[in-house]
């Protein structure tokens, strides 16, 4: 975790403005827990994870919304597919991810 507040201070302090998503709620199977967090870069590549997969790209769509209007918001990110849809990511679990911009004072 440390690793995600360094690169956070570093993005900051070099003038980016980046997107934080952080596990605010679990329910059933997920991949990761309460409080993981993922640091989204404007250009699209990020720091950590969330849990990959579908999840995690849904995200990732969502923060580039959230990086351009600055409103943060909460995704819900359903992993409960039914396994025959072939789906990646199929956990059987939900979870809530709190995302939001930061950028330098």
């Amino acid at each position: 975790m440390d690793s995600i507040y360094k690169a956070l201070k570093q993005f900051l302090d070099d003038g980016e403005t980046v997107v934080v998503a952080t596990i605010t709620e679990v329910k059933g199977s997920v991949p990761r827990e309460v409080g993981a967090k993922m640091i989204i870069h404007p250009l699209g590549h990020h720091v950590g994870t969330i849990g990959g997969g579908c999840g995690e790209a849904d995200v990732l769509r969502d923060a580039i919304d959230v990086l351009q209007h600055g409103d943060p918001i909460n995704v819900y990110v359903d992993l409960t597919e039914d396994i025959s849809m072939q789906a990646l990511g199929v956990c059987g679990g939900v979870m809530n991810v709190f995302v939001e911009r930061w950028q330098p004072e």
